[in-house]
């Protein structure tokens, strides 16, 4: 095969990826909590904000959790497609996930310091009571985020789609209330599947990775079967902190279990009991206990509308076999709008992935021309002053000054921005210089903002284990280690078993291997 017939393949698969009815109208609506992108009216988009901040309350007020200021300047950011088929496309055209991990998914969260990003559905299934809803889809998505911008534990694989799943079938009531527990219907075959791929123990240690799609389903079912008993069950009060609290101490999962559950054969039966139990506990909550914000609606311009397919390819991750496909169609749309300052900038990251750092520069010179306040513009200016530097081996601290400038003038527009944070403490250890104080409290603070990030978890730890914080550095990779779509085999596991060996060698080697997973991720 030639390489023209896979260039001309891979832009044909893009072209499938990218999809979406972008001629049809497309509204933003922001609120607090999120910026949202969804095609068809003003009110869908509203309603989309809506009901989103309200479950955010609502989950607030299940979980005794306040809001942080800071939540404001982090907002997830959702894009609405048309059904879970385009889902499960775009899914599958990044660069950085197998083929097999996308079948089937109904929607994804990608967790990042520089935005969040959840892709939902509009429509989900044909309605009917064992059919995902488009709504369940979302809901779960954002308690992912909820859950890693919130808690900063480490959770098992169970338990981390546990409680997407437990949270993701509320019920908006017509009332504006929002009610928790309703049974996860569109579970069923995973809940009562006679051949029952997953013991009580398997669930506990399952590895996500390892799974089968009858276990995976399992695991999603009875993740949600016992997220619902331990948490309504009052003889079990307390019982899922301390087995979470077990965990995170360092006990392995089954062990854990033993300590908070006590006799697993008697738990298994009770859940069983449980599950088929005539009536399940359901806890509503008033709507004047879930007060919502402002939420603001405009329509895209027209050149947004144009590049939105392309940017929500950007915002899935390319590599670099799929960066080219997907700058050309960027250049291509983008070409009439060459005064829009958002499409500029979106067609600065797709040049940037691609790594035309001088097209990059140029679009971002674009916008910054007409809105010198783009936040985007700003950070891949500073993006391509930083890459031109590593490659050109730079010692000239002016020119890393220059790089750096770039992203101070993003945090002087937001100080509670992650991103900005990030990339200042990035530009030092490329320039051959230890990242000073500051660099260091921003990125302390970039932590803060936005735990979620696994880029900026690693980062964090190399700084506790450069300092011999060791015991620090492991609470900081914990979730990473138990993490379900890493492994046990992963970096930051390995890093956490060299730590605990205290064998220097190691502890340097696997802080490389963390260090290049870092530079991965980030990229």
């Amino acid at each position: 095969m030639t390489k023209r017939f896979w260039q001309a393949a891979i832009a044909a698969a893009l072209a499938g990826a990218l999809a979406t009815p972008a001629t049809a109208a497309w509204f933003e609506a922001r609120s607090d909590h999120f910026v949202i992108y969804a095609p068809g009216s003003a009110d869908t988009a509203r309603d989309y904000a809506t009901r989103l901040e309200r479950f955010d309350k609502g989950l607030r007020v299940m979980r005794g959790l306040p809001e942080r200021p800071s939540d404001r300047a982090n907002p997830l950011l959702v894009y609405v497609l048309p059904d879970a088929a385009s889902i499960e496309r775009l899914c599958s055209s990044g660069g950085n996930r197998k083929e097999s991990t996308c079948r089937n998914v109904a929607g994804f969260y990608q967790p990042r310091a520089g935005g969040s990003v959840a892709f939902t559905p509009r429509r989900s299934g044909n309605g009917g009571p064992f059919e995902i809803s488009a709504q369940t889809v979302l809901f779960h998505e954002y308690t992912h985020h909820f859950m890693y911008a919130n808690y900063t534990a480490a959770y098992p694989g169970w338990f981390t789609e546990g409680f997407a799943e437990f949270n993701g079938t509320a019920r908006s009531e017509r009332d504006g209330g929002l009610g928790f527990g309703v049974p996860a219907m569109h579970r069923g075959y995973g809940l009562m599947n006679g051949g029952k791929p997953l013991t009580l123990e398997e669930l506990l240690t399952a590895d996500n990775r390892k799974l089968n799609q009858d276990e995976r389903e399992a695991l999603y079912g009875r993740g949600w079967l016992l997220t619902h008993y331990l948490t309504f069950e009052r003889k079990r009060d307390g019982q899922l902190s301390t087995y979470l609290r077990e965990l995170n101490r360092g006990k392995p999962s089954l062990e854990a279990a033993k300590i908070a559950f006590g006799d697993l054969k008697i738990l298994d039966r009770d859940v069983e009991r449980y599950l088929v139990s005539r009536k399940m506990p359901y806890l509503p909550i008033p709507k004047d206990k879930l007060p919502i914000g402002e939420i603001s609606v405009r329509p895209l311009s027209p050149g947004e509308t144009a590049m939105i397919p392309v940017r929500m390819r950007s915002e899935r991750g390319v590599n670099g076999t799929t960066a080219p496909a997907v700058v050309a169609q960027a250049r291509t749309l983008a070409a009439p709008y060459a005064a829009d300052p958002v499409v500029q900038a979106w067609l600065a990251e797709a040049e940037y992935d691609a790594r035309q750092d001088d097209r990059a520069e140029a679009a971002a010179d674009r916008a910054l021309a007409v809105d010198p306040k783009s936040r985007e513009a700003l950070l891949y200016k500073g993006r391509v002053h930083m890459r031109r530097a590593v490659q050109a081996k730079a010692t000239d601290q002016a020119v890393w000054r220059e790089a750096r400038s770039w992203f101070v003038k993003a945090n002087r527009l937001e100080p509670d921005d992650a991103e900005p944070l990030m990339l200042f403490y990035d530009s030092f250890r490329p320039s051959g210089q230890r990242p000073t104080a500051n660099a260091i409290v921003g990125l302390n603070q970039a932590f803060a903002l936005a735990p979620q990030d696994a880029g900026l978890r690693f980062r964090v730890a190399r700084e506790y284990v450069r300092d011999g914080k060791r015991k620090e550095a492991k609470l900081v990779l914990a979730p990473l280690a138990y993490d379900p779509h890493r492994g046990a085999d992963s970096p930051a596991a390995k890093l956490i078993a060299s730590i605990d060996s205290a064998d220097e060698a190691a502890i340097r080697t696997a802080s490389d291997a963390a260090e290049a997973e870092d530079d991965n991720d980030s990229e």
